[in-house]
């Protein structure tokens, strides 16, 4: 009997032992489900559980157990707080917060994160964009001056919004106020008209204009530099699991496969998923819309990083980046080479509104019975769009602006009847200046 006992004693011990032996292996991400640009890696990948498709489970990972942890949001720069305190483990973030997450992290002489990919990007620089109050008498960047004006502070849009000040003369720092304040925040002054202005990162300028709380007065297209948002990842936590981070960006190619197979249903789903109306989400995930989901970390995006830096650096926001310490391609890369893809082909390709959105049908219409129709003629959309209001159809309508190609809401477009017809301005000034040029004459178009 005790024999017997003793044996059983130590064949639990040892399946004990064995069960002690594997790992739990935490993958925590930070995410904001309140920025399309970072849905590629955040909000589809969490809801469509993607990662746990591309998991390893063989090797080291033979008896491993996952753990997820999705954090969610409202700008980048608490991303980077929570990977210092090795409570996150990636963070999906845009242009100006990647780089300043580098250069934190390299900052500790102990610690470093890795850019291993792209989410998307728009080549022009739009999805960042300056708002005020719709009966606002602002009408250009240049009427900010002396007054308030506020952004989520160390966001992507805080970072335009310092070059485009600059780009004009105006001191960021000594001509107006700038005040920190989250987008829902700053969102909620602009409707009830407590700010002269606010800066903010796709998608709130377009949830304003959606909402008719707010009116742009400047598009990031006008800073003359491309916006792009991307993943980085702890470099000891990449080191330690590299298959992980492989898995993950198997996930984000598959999410923005995903978003292409249907757009409509993409819109729908995100709306559920973030609050975010469906027509605004269309305006960036649309074919022909404002964000491109791109993984591939391209030559011109890490040149605008650079260029990026040294804004913050005139600003003495930031530390040094040690850039190619920084960039690693090598896990996205592998992720397209397993998948059976050529990262090379996704690479060289930049998509560039203005060349192939004029390619596309020139309108459409969001429709709550039938759908997306698209129109060979701004006119014929006009035309159409007024009859689907007057009988409660209409959800939305998106023309292309004229000059940079990008795609707007209907109802906010400036229009120019002339002899070619109807076009469509993002900015009144350049539909004036079109006007004037063509002979044609601002045309009033309520949706």
């Amino acid at each position: 009997m005790k024999k017997h006992f003793l044996a059983g004693l130590i064949l639990v011990l040892a399946t004990a032992s064995v069960a002690g032996a594997a790992e739990t292996i935490r993958i925590a991400v930070g995410h904001q489900s309140k920025c399309t640009d970072t849905y590629s890696a955040g909000i589809i990948v969490k809801e469509l559980n993607l990662i746990q498709k591309y998991l390893p489970g063989d090797g080291k990972y033979k008896d491993a157990r996952f753990e997820f942890d999705w954090k969610d949001y409202a700008s980048g720069s608490p991303i980077t707080n929570q990977m210092l305190a090795n409570k996150l483990d990636f963070g999906v973030m845009g242009d100006y917060p990647l780089i300043v997450n580098g250069a934190k992290f390299q900052a500790t002489e102990s610690l470093e994160t890795l850019y291993v990919a792209g989410t998307g990007y728009n080549q022009k620089g739009s999805s960042n964009g300056i708002v005020v109050p719709v009966a606002s008498n602002v009408q250009t960047l240049s009427d900010l001056k002396g007054k308030a004006i506020s952004v989520p502070v160390g966001s992507a849009a805080w970072g335009m919004l310092l070059k485009a000040l600059t780009d004009i003369g105006i001191d960021p720092k000594k001509d107006l106020e700038i005040k920190n304040q989250s987008p829902s925040v700053g969102a909620a002054n602009i409707a009830a008209n407590k700010i002269d202005a606010h800066a903010d990162f796709c998608p709130w300028s377009e949830i304003m204009e959606f909402r008719g709380t707010g009116r742009k007065i400047y598009d990031g297209s006008e800073a003359g530099v491309p916006y792009l948002h991307g993943v980085v990842v702890r470099k000891d936590y990449a080191e330690k699991y590299p298959e992980v981070v492989v898995a993950f960006m198997k996930a984000i190619i598959e999410a923005g496969n995903w978003v292409r197979e249907d757009p409509v249903r993409a819109a729908t789903n995100l709306e559920k998923w973030t609050g975010v109306e469906r027509e605004v989400q269309y305006v960036y995930f649309s074919n022909g819309g404002a964000l491109t989901l791109d993984p591939t970390i391209k030559p011109e995006w890490v040149d605008a990083l650079k260029f990026d830096h040294t804004v913050l650096v005139k600003q003495k926001a930031i530390p040094p980046l040690d850039f190619d310490r920084w960039i690693d391609d090598s896990y996205i890369r592998r992720a397209y080479k397993d998948l059976g893809l050529d990262y090379e082909q996704d690479l060289e390709h930049t998509r560039i509104a203005k060349t192939e959105n004029m390619k596309l049908a020139p309108a459409e219409i969001w429709y709550k019975d039938k759908g997306i129709v698209a129109y060979d003629s701004v006119a014929e959309m006009l035309v159409a769009a007024k009859a689907a209001k007057s009988e409660g159809k209409l959800r939305a309508a998106y023309v292309y602006d004229d000059t940079t190609g990008l795609k707007i809401f209907g109802h906010v477009a400036t229009y120019v009847l002339s002899a070619s017809g109807i076009k469509a301005f993002m900015r009144k000034a350049d539909a004036e200046k079109f006007a004037a040029a063509s002979g044609g004459s601002i045309y009033l178009a309520s949706l």
